[in-house]
């Protein structure tokens, strides 16, 4: 395909000649999802499908396709779930510090349209990580069977 095109050949044409030249080449076999039908073939065209496509295939969250205003938002909307994954106080700290000041960062000089984003309160996201470790103990710890006291007949046979 690094031949020019002559000069007096229509561009369609020369096209149509390098494909079929390829074609009888047997450069188009063995193509991953040869045989196979198309993906969404009869479905109704989505206004947005390339950048589906584009999130699905490189593994990303829409987050990131956000203002940065609204991206803070979110963050502090879904960090108790972050937070539930930390094993430490500090480490939980240091992940409501740093988005703090990202916050801090932002409202000083905001960047793309203006939005007020409220800082997150450590106390607060800690009471909820401490009470959802301990709920989280509490039904791994076994719990003893209650004992029943025996009643008089039954001390009366031992």
């Amino acid at each position: 395909m690094t031949q020019r095109k002559p000069a007096g050949m229509k561009f369609g044409s020369w096209v149509d000649q390098q494909i079929e030249q390829a074609h009888r080449d047997g450069e188009f076999d063995d193509l991953p999802g040869a045989g196979k039908p198309l993906r969404d073939a009869g479905q109704p065209v989505q206004e947005d499908w390339w950048l589906r496509e584009y999130l699905t295939r490189e593994q990303l969250d829409g987050i990131h396709l956000l203002p940065p205003g609204l991206q803070l938002r979110k963050e502090s909307a879904d960090l108790p779930a972050k937070a539930a994954k930390l094993h430490t106080e500090q480490a939980v700290r240091d992940l409501v510090d740093e988005l703090n000041k990202r916050i801090r960062d932002y409202t000083l000089v905001p960047t793309g349209p203006s939005m007020y984003v409220p800082p997150v309160d450590v106390e607060e996201i800690l009471a909820g990580w401490t009470a959802q470790r301990a709920g989280r103990f509490a039904e791994a710890r076994p719990q003893p069977e209650p004992v029943r006291p025996t009643r008089w007949w039954q001390r009366r046979k031992q």
